[in-house]
């Protein structure tokens, strides 16, 4: 009989460590997804898309809306 009851307790530790490892990795994906949302800054004038930085914003502006002017803010940007 002991080893039905080293069994239960083995389940138990192992549900009890999948469980912390689950929670863990949801919890540093949910402040990835945060970060990565803070960084895009700039957002498209004609579209709405999201860009991280100017040049990124520049290059999306002249392959994706060719035909549009070009926005005062991304004239400066080399």
């Amino acid at each position: 009989m002991a080893r039905g009851q080293q069994k239960a307790q083995s389940q138990a530790k192992a549900a009890e460590k999948q469980a912390k490892m689950k929670k863990q990795q949801g919890h540093s994906a949910n402040e990835q997804k945060k970060a990565a949302q803070k960084a895009l800054i700039h957002v498209c004038t004609v579209c709405k898309a999201q860009m991280p930085d100017p040049k990124t914003y520049k290059q999306h502006f002249e392959n994706k809306h060719p035909k549009n002017d070009m926005p005062e803010e991304l004239k400066a940007v080399s």
